[in-house]
């Protein structure tokens, strides 16, 4: 998910994973970022810290950014992440995201849907700092912080920096079909489900989705729900994205994906089922580009139970187009 590594990790290395974020706006017609300064290593950095049990990697992003910032963000498209060696010989993974800070009123619904953070601890961030890219690339103590910085760029002079998320979400675990005597319509998830949904509320918060749709049966509805009503939204249901209707009709599938490509202006999460999968990736492969294309699923199940794929939709002249793509698997403990 974003990472390059750029140090091979040795067996039995120990192994820390962080997350952060480029966060960037546009002031007088130029792209500046937001830097971060640690008086504990006296350098400068992006926003990142720790994954901690039973967070998402996004999730991570968010959460630290936040508390190092003191403002909320929305993530955007994937950026190349870092992999070194640390002083005690262990390893470091960075997953790094794009990001822009959240707008309270345009993003209020996936605002709610967040957990409250601390202030700033000022012992681990004593200043923050925006400044244009040429600058902040100079400010960077780690050379190799310029990389996710150069790809950032590279999108924004391509047009491609600014992205609203379609989430493809798989429902949770549900009870077998064979150990199920109901209508098909109304099987139910099992406990992981539940654990499954429960977990897709960061990892929907963090991309600012504030637009739902599902299928009507009971465990997209049941996967969907711990989101809507932590962040205080009206979902939509459509019979269209249950498998007896995917099978009578997929026409009717990618044009409800279609739509949210084309027409909606904020992000948005779909939730269906594992038959309905091919024809919505078959959607969103027609907007990407050959490279973009080939990040998709392509082998049957395609994303499993409680997986979400994230694929980062950018507005250009010719149409909207599918610029990153991601999987993510929402930790359940």
């Amino acid at each position: 998910m974003g990472t390059e590594p750029t140090t091979p990790a040795r067996a039995h290395t120990p192994v820390v994973t962080t997350a952060g974020a480029l966060v960037w706006r546009r002031r007088d017609g130029e792209l500046q970022v937001q830097l971060v300064h640690r008086p504990r290593y006296d350098d400068w950095s992006w926003p990142k810290g720790k994954v901690e049990t039973g967070e998402s990697l996004p999730g991570t992003a968010v959460r630290e950014v936040a508390e190092e910032t003191g403002r909320q963000i929305v993530l955007g498209r994937p950026l190349p992440g870092l992999q070194y060696l640390t002083p005690d010989g262990s390893v470091k993974r960075v997953h790094y995201w794009a990001a822009r800070r959240a707008r309270k009123k345009h993003d209020a619904e996936s605002l709610r849907a967040r957990v409250p953070v601390a202030p700033v601890d000022r012992t681990e961030v004593d200043r923050t700092v925006w400044l244009p890219v040429a600058e902040a690339a100079r400010r960077l103590t780690r050379s190799s912080d310029r990389g996710p910085l150069e790809a950032l760029v590279d999108a924004e002079e391509r047009g491609a920096s600014r992205t609203r998320a379609l989430v493809i979400a798989r429902h949770g675990r549900a009870v077998p079909r064979t150990a199920w005597h109901g209508a098909e319509r109304d099987r139910p998830l099992t406990p992981v489900g539940h654990g499954q949904a429960a977990a897709l509320v960061p990892v929907l918060a963090a991309f600012g989705v504030q637009h739902v749709i599902s299928s009507r049966w009971e465990r997209c509805a049941t996967t969907i729900d711990p989101y809507v009503r932590a962040a205080g939204m009206r979902p939509g249901y459509s019979e269209y994205l249950t498998e007896a209707q995917h099978e009578r009709s997929p026409s009717r599938v990618a044009a409800t994906v279609r739509y949210l490509m084309e027409e909606a202006d904020e992000s948005s999460a779909i939730c269906t089922h594992r038959p309905v999968l091919p024809t919505v990736l078959d959607v969103l492969r027609r907007h990407a580009s050959d490279a973009v294309a080939d990040g998709l699923p392509t082998a049957d199940p395609y994303l499993e139970p409680g997986e979400a794929l994230v694929a980062h939709v950018s507005d250009t002249p010719g149409g909207p187009r599918v610029v990153a793509v991601e999987t993510v698997s929402p930790p359940v403990w």
